[in-house]
């Protein structure tokens, strides 16, 4: 028997209260919903926009499913976090609930094996790969990393054969099915494309350059920037291709892509929003905001994706700590306050311990700014970023470089 919705108040279930979320749980709380959240941490930031807080993980789907139906939500989303996306989808079936998403396609599109195996069956571009379990007969470069895990969770890049055992033993213990993806490098610059699909019509929307980290911090960004500074043509048409073929007609997809000397190669589909502040960068971007079309598909509202208007520039810049126990931060209001900044934000506070820059979650805030150009934006937004300091138990205070 589903949940029914009544002429009160509506109810949103949001998986996830992160950085990742915060856009999304803004969006809602502004919108006079009725958001309730969950999250594992406690100290989640997205909380503060939260009429109700669960503290429960977005990863456990028996307990979701009492929350939803203790809560009689009207709808179910996991905005910026892959696996709950499945876990959302199961959820909002359960009790006939309004969702964008199949609990098939949720679940296809959160294994990257059972993706890598569509991909090629419709011919999309992608990296070489295959699924191992021991680091016999493999050759380097490649990219090793567990299918079933999100961002640079049990990621490896690896140049040195020496180094195989290691990057897939890593990959293998961080698995839930206790295997490794082993992808070919695939040399060039890296786009990010966000789209949204509505009655089976893909649209493009914002297309960023992600600048990363070089590693050890291998695919981490540093920011996205609006527009891209390549032809990004190629990028668009894969991303078109691989939400088609993963079965994705509505709702947002983030699908990252390598620009290769060979050609544009999907490296990852998402279907969900992205957890960098993409939404937020889109709005920004085209005045286009896909946290309200993703709103309208999880509430079963007519999703209508307007005409984006360009203007400009925009980026998100992502702060990076000095490592050690954050101990004081100052400077935020001075950033929020610059020119061209349109939200910064820090979502750590002092007791928190950073670590090297391995994964996004070591990142320790955002500013997201715009611009006359691209260059502008990123410009603006690290002169904000410069007024952010960091004191660490165990470093000097830094400055955001």
């Amino acid at each position: 028997m589903g949940i029914s919705a009544t002429k009160r108040q509506r109810r949103l279930l949001v998986l996830g209260a992160g950085p990742a979320q915060l856009g999304l749980l803004r969006a809602a709380r502004d919108r006079g919903l009725f958001v309730v959240a969950c999250d594992r941490d406690a100290r989640a930031p997205g909380f503060e926009y939260a009429d109700r807080r669960a503290i429960v993980s977005a990863e456990d789907e028996p307990a979701i499913g009492k929350l939803a139906q203790a809560e009689g939500v009207d709808g179910v989303i996991a905005p910026g976090i892959d696996w709950p996306v499945a876990i959302a989808a199961r959820v909002a079936a359960r009790f006939a609930l309004p969702h964008p998403l199949s609990p098939e396609t949720a679940s296809l599109a959160v294994s990257k094996l059972r993706q890598r195996e569509r991909l090629k069956e419709a011919g999309v571009p992608q990296p070489d790969w295959e699924i191992v379990t021991e680091a016999d007969g493999l050759t380097v470069p490649c990219v090793v990393k567990p299918p079933d895990r999100q961002g640079q969770k049990g990621l490896t890049l690896v140049r040195d054969h020496s180094d195989l055992e290691a990057a897939v033993e890593l990959a293998v213990a961080e698995s839930r099915a206790g295997c490794a993806l082993v992808e070919g490098l695939v040399e060039g610059p890296e786009v990010t494309v966000n789209g949204f699909s509505a009655g089976g019509v893909f649209h493009p929307l914002t297309v960023t350059d992600r600048l990363t980290a070089e590693p050890p911090a291998f695919g981490v960004a540093l920011a996205h920037a609006w527009p891209s500074e390549h032809d990004v043509s190629e990028a668009v048409e894969a991303a078109r291709t691989a939400a088609e073929a993963v079965g994705i007609e509505n709702g947002p997809t983030y699908t990252q892509v390598r620009l290769s000397d060979e050609g544009a190669r999907v490296m990852e589909l998402a279907a969900r929003l992205g957890g960098g502040h993409d939404a937020e960068v889109c709005r920004e971007a085209l005045g286009v905001d896909p946290n309200q079309l993703a709103l309208d598909a999880a509430l079963g509202e007519p999703v209508d994706v307007p005409e984006p208007s360009p203007a400009g520039g925009a980026c998100v810049r992502f702060l990076v700590p000095p490592e050690g126990e954050l101990t004081a931060l100052s400077g935020i209001d001075e950033a929020r306050a610059a020119d061209g900044v349109v939200d910064a934000r820090v979502y750590r506070r002092p007791g928190w311990v950073f670590g090297p820059l391995r994964r996004g979650a070591d990142r320790a805030g955002f500013v997201l700014a715009r611009g006359d150009s691209r260059d502008d934006a990123l410009a603006k937004a690290g002169r904000a970023a410069d007024l952010i300091r960091f004191e660490s138990a165990d470093a000097a205070v830094l400055q955001q470089t």
